[in-house]
């Protein structure tokens, strides 16, 4: 067992963990932080994506110990402090940007990183560094869609597909 200490959410947090446990499983079963999704154990669908010092990881495919010291975001840290839904996830919301909602914490996380690079991308700019997160109900668009508006962009002119 190796013990573990990192800050999760502005909250210092330690455990004991084997060093084959995953960031993702630390953070749901040893936190209880549920939000970060396992959809599909491969790093492939991006339903795990939370943010390492500030970077977009896919927590599947990080060990909790590769974390030991580090800051790490999780979904329920994008809320707003009084536990209103943060800009993002509102733009997610006023847009429809998710269905079922399982791949929508790593699409917020991955859009936050997005935003933190680029405050203004374009809808092809969004596509592209959405690549690694899968959806399997909504057909992107409105997952676009609601990025651009949490940048503050005129989305009315925006066509549907």
């Amino acid at each position: 067992m190796t013990s573990v200490t990192m800050t999760v959410n502005g909250k210092s947090v330690s455990g004991e963990v084997e060093g084959r446990t995953l960031l993702v499983d630390f953070l749901r079963e040893g936190q209880g932080l549920t939000g970060t999704h396992v959809g599909c154990d491969t790093s492939q669908c991006g339903a795990c994506v939370v943010h390492v010092d500030g970077e977009p990881v896919k927590a599947c495919s990080v060990f909790a110990a590769e974390a030991d010291g580090a800051e790490v975001t999780t979904i329920e840290g994008m809320a707003n402090p009084d536990g209103s839904l943060g800009t993002i996830q509102q733009a997610f919301q006023d847009h429809h940007g998710l269905q079922c909602g399982f791949c929508t914490p790593g699409m917020v996380m991955s859009a936050a990183a997005l935003l933190q690079e680029n405050p203004k991308p374009s809808e092809a700019e969004i596509r592209d560094y959405l690549e690694g997160n899968i959806c399997r109900c909504t057909g992107y668009h409105n997952i676009v869609k609601a990025i651009m508006a949490a940048s503050g962009q005129d989305v009315s002119a925006v066509a549907a597909e």
